[in-house]
């Protein structure tokens, strides 16, 4: 139902661009009008599916606290993280605070439809509530990188690296400086980074990706700074 739906607002926008630049006035302005009544029925959809995705999400985390007494929040965010590593973590990378749940699961949703100015938003209210809470700083670390906010995100990569143990974790902070310096061209420095990322967890690939490139094509950088490993949170 839905995808009939999109297919046919997308027919009719396309429409619409097709026959813009040669309408009058009075066409643009009908033009405009419909474009406007589509932005509506695309942002109530919008909200609709977060509203969505917030529901299933705390039905979902009320239903492990109940089938896993000892440890609910831990093993509730067990399930959304990357595959454990050997190493210790510390229990701020695995807690997700009730009270927050709804907010993270709000701002991922933003994050996924690259609503990034929205998602920074809701992360930056899960930091204020809990300081604490990595999976929050760790979001929003990233989506400052999409927004190219690059100092902003630099203090909250540099503030996680210090606080978690996660060596997942760690490695996509590391990896992320590393992206900062190399925007700079501070490319020996982001060399030092994307190899201390490699040496925290060799199996996230893209700090290997991203010395590659800095070595070989520094003047048309491509850089990969982990973006897509939160994708699937």
């Amino acid at each position: 139902m839905f995808q009939h739906m999109f297919s046919s607002m997308n027919d009719m926008l396309d429409q619409i661009i097709e026959q813009y630049e040669g309408a009058g006035a009075k066409e643009k302005q009908h033009y405009e009008e419909q474009m406007e009544e589509l932005k509506k029925v695309s942002d109530t959809f919008i909200e609709q599916w977060l509203e969505f995705e917030e529901k299933f999400a705390v039905f979902k985390e009320q239903q492990c606290d109940l089938a896993t007494a000892p440890k609910p929040q831990i093993e509730a965010a067990e399930k959304s993280l990357p595959a454990p590593s050997a190493v210790p973590c510390n229990l701020a990378d695995l807690e997700i605070p009730n009270e927050l749940a709804a907010i993270i699961s709000k701002g991922q949703g933003y994050y996924k439809l690259f609503m990034f100015s929205q998602a920074a938003v809701q992360f930056q209210t899960a930091i204020l509530q809990s300081p604490e809470c990595n999976l929050a700083r760790l979001f929003l670390g990233m989506t400052q990188m999409h927004l190219q906010n690059w100092n902003e995100a630099q203090r909250h990569f540099q503030l996680l690296i210090a606080l978690t143990d996660f060596p997942k974790w760690l490695a996509m902070g590391y990896n992320a400086l590393g992206c900062i310096q190399a925007v700079h061209m501070n490319l020996a420095q982001a060399e030092q980074l994307f190899m201390k990322a490699y040496d925290v967890c060799p199996s996230f690939k893209d700090p290997l990706n991203n010395l590659k490139s800095c070595q070989e094509t520094p003047k048309q950088l491509s850089l990969y700074f982990g973006s897509t490993e939160l994708c699937c949170l």
